[in-house]
């Protein structure tokens, strides 16, 4: 790790302009994210709904993203970012003034809750693939998607601590309008940057071909079949606890909103040391070992989170939790846009998010129907279990991964034969 390289990646404008616009808006999106939870916990009391909540959010993404992935290698991919933040301001501004006039319900959160889901299956591949854009240089592609982690993983830190503070104060209200203005910062950050045209790989006449195109490139190479599928059993049980949080500081702990935001707080701290130290990182080689050690370590994590009921050392817990996870994600994003062909990435990246924010609401789902019947130290446990396992499945293919991974470096003369 070199400690001058943490932010080199801030030398180009266009990125700059990005990192900047994004850090305030991701504040307010994690100010939303547990207003919401906390707003659907005081509501209804289940956590059930706590999990279908975190499904319906997230299942357009799993179903929509291997679509808009061709999108995202079609069209011009700032525009669709564009289009999609003004979208995400529209549905924070409905949520806000349903609170503010206290007339909210359970199935408007649901049917906003689809509607965030659908517009994030637009931005999440696009997001991921408009980087290489905004970069002057090649060689800072990892450090810009360590530091797009870190300054999320900031926010996740900032943010609940915030939101915590002001729903005990005030309610979840200003929560929402918070995140509502904070759109406006990444919508004009966008608007500024200036990216040369240039020829798009794909043809406007052959959506079909095209999305089998990039499903074949994606599952027949095997070092990217190998990503996402460790990637999407990580989502599906290995994230899942996260939506269990709210019930966890209230049931487990006996807290309140501010257990909630220091929980969520500790997750953010422990996942911005880790995408730091990626963002430190000079080389894309090793990343292999990072996912497989922090895969492990995140499922005794979790599993040591269903035997405690001392915040202090949940708070430890959580913070290892952070870090193992961003490690174990960011380094699979790493590794999949270094090997990525151009023309492809789009599509790649789409079940990279189909993976990551697909799977979870479906593992949001299970988790909250497991904590309902047998409880949250049970599903804890159990989550952390499959982690384990999950760990040690992706270090039994890691050779033959490894000497797949080393013929397309050499392909894109990233190593010398």
């Amino acid at each position: 790790m070199n400690l001058k390289n943490i932010f080199i990646s801030l030398r180009s404008r266009n990125y700059r302009l990005y990192f900047f616009g994004q850090g305030v808006s991701l504040i307010g999106t994690w100010m939303q994210h547990v207003a919401l939870s906390w707003l659907v916990y005081r509501l209804t009391g289940s956590v059930f709904l706590l999990g279908l909540i975190g499904f319906t959010s997230q299942i357009p993404t799993f179903i929509l993203s291997p679509f808009s992935g061709v999108l995202t290698d079609r069209y011009n991919r700032l525009k669709l970012m564009t289009f999609a933040q003004v979208l995400f301001l529209l549905q924070a501004l409905a949520i806000t003034l349903l609170v503010m006039f206290d007339a909210v319900q359970v199935w408007h959160i649901i049917a906003l809750s689809l509607v965030f889901g659908v517009i994030t299956a637009i931005d999440a591949p696009t997001r991921h693939s408009l980087v290489i854009d905004l970069i002057e240089k090649p060689e800072d592609l990892g450090n810009a998607i360590a530091l797009n982690s870190a300054i999320f993983n900031a926010a996740r830190l900032v943010g609940p601590a915030i939101a915590g503070i002001v729903i005990a104060w005030v309610g979840e209200g200003i929560c929402f309008l918070l995140n509502t203005l904070s759109f406006v910062a990444v919508i004009y950050s966008l608007l500024a940057i200036k990216i040369p045209a240039k020829q798009n790989p794909v043809k406007a006449d052959n959506f079909a071909k095209s999305f089998s195109e990039g499903f074949q490139y994606t599952f027949h190479t095997m070092p990217i079949r190998i990503m996402i599928t460790h990637l999407a059993v990580l989502s599906l049980m290995g994230l899942s606890y996260i939506v269990l949080l709210p019930a966890f500081a209230k049931e487990t702990l006996g807290g309140g909103a501010d257990t909630l935001g220091f929980l969520m707080s500790a997750l953010g701290a422990g996942a911005l040391t880790g995408a730091l130290y990626m963002a430190g990182r000079n080389s894309a080689f090793g990343l292999s070992r990072l996912i497989y050690v922090f895969t492990f370590l995140m499922g005794l994590v979790i599993v040591g989170a269903g035997f405690t009921t001392n915040l202090y050392l949940s708070l430890l817990l959580f913070y290892l939790g952070g870090l193992s996870m961003i490690l174990s994600i960011a380094a699979i994003n790493t590794f999949l846009q270094t090997i990525a062909d151009e023309s492809k990435r789009g599509r790649v990246m789409s079940f990279y998010s189909m993976a990551l924010m697909g799977m979870t609401p479906i593992g949001n789902l299970i988790a909250g129907a497991l904590a309902s019947k047998w409880g949250i130290p049970f599903t804890l446990i159990l989550c952390g279990m499959v982690t384990i396992a999950a760990g040690g499945w992706f270090l039994y293919h890691r050779k033959n991964l490894r000497i797949q991974a080393r013929t397309i470096y050499i392909e894109k003369g990233l190593i010398n034969e």
